[in-house]
């Protein structure tokens, strides 16, 4: 793998300082460059369309996009990834909408009836798009990325525990038994804690309005709930906006160009490498930085 990168730094064509942009959350899953060679590695740079990388895979004909380590390209196993990635969360998202509409429709609602009685089904439908998203995204730091994962998986085990464990009353789902019984929002919550850092990361590096603003809004209403601090008026103001903007929120994912969501590509493939192999890189890429 190491020899792979190292080919593909040895045909630069054209080196210059490097436009490193982003955003600021990203930049600090970077340790490693706080170190002077890794900062020496930074300043290489490969002007779009001037390289063609066969150790990457890439074609004359496919944008090279210069990363902090080697110049990189978007392949077909990056679209699907980051498709399957913005797919899970509009699952997510269309599955809480659905669930949550039961609070603003009529109780004598035929749709209403339709929606409770399967709303175990959504909820699962939802948690299972929320973990798939997980799985996929494009995180530098692993460990904020398994923490986020961890999260998910506590609060499907709470989910189940609470579904299965808790004897639920006749016709009761679980999601009127987290209604009725403001304390089990403990089990539930570390999967809507997972769906809290997901919205930040995204709202953080992206600069989207509507994930700064559901950052505060999952963890206000649960907590609210939880507490019974916050009575029901503002329960269903805050679950409203959850709603709008959850859908939103998904959407616009799909109004971003694809390279976003994958970040920095090389940071990945730098990661990867055994400890001895990133050391040959980064020495290699200083030795360029004075030749």
């Amino acid at each position: 793998m190491a020899s792979r990168v190292l080919s593909c730094v040895a045909t630069m064509a054209v080196i210059s300082p490097p436009k490193l942009s982003g955003c600021d959350y990203c930049r600090t899953s970077y340790p490693s460059l706080l170190s002077s060679s890794s900062i020496a590695a930074a300043k290489f740079t490969v002007r779009i369309g001037s390289v063609k990388c066969k150790a990457l895979g890439e074609s004359s004909d496919r944008t090279v996009y210069q990363g902090i380590y080697s110049p990189w390209t978007v392949d077909a196993s990056d679209v699907r990834e980051v498709i399957l990635y913005r797919s899970g969360l509009v699952t997510a998202a269309v599955s809480f909408v659905v669930a949550a509409s039961a609070a603003f429709l009529p109780d004598d609602s035929m749709l209403t009836d339709i929606i409770k009685q399967n709303i175990d089904l959504f909820y699962t439908i939802g948690a299972g798009g929320l973990g798939l998203s997980l799985f996929l995204i494009h995180i530098y730091v692993t460990e904020i990325k398994r923490t986020l994962q961890a999260l998910w998986a506590l609060g499907v085990v709470g989910s189940l525990a609470t579904y299965t464990s808790l004897a639920l009353p006749a016709g009761e789902n679980l999601i009127q038994y987290v209604i009725n019984n403001p304390s089990s929002v403990w089990f539930i919550g570390p999967l809507f804690a997972a769906l809290t850092g997901l919205v930040f990361k995204e709202g953080l590096c992206y600069g989207k309005l509507e994930a700064g603003v559901l950052t505060f809004i999952i963890p206000t209403l649960l907590l609210g709930h939880l507490t019974g601090l916050m009575d029901d008026g503002v329960k269903l103001t805050l679950l409203g906006s959850w709603m709008a903007l959850f859908v939103i929120f998904a959407g616009r994912k799909f109004t971003q160009p694809i390279k976003d969501d994958i970040g920095d590509k090389s940071v990945f493939m730098f990661n990867s490498l055994p400890e001895d192999e990133k050391k040959a890189l980064l020495e290699k890429l200083e030795q360029q930085k004075y030749s």
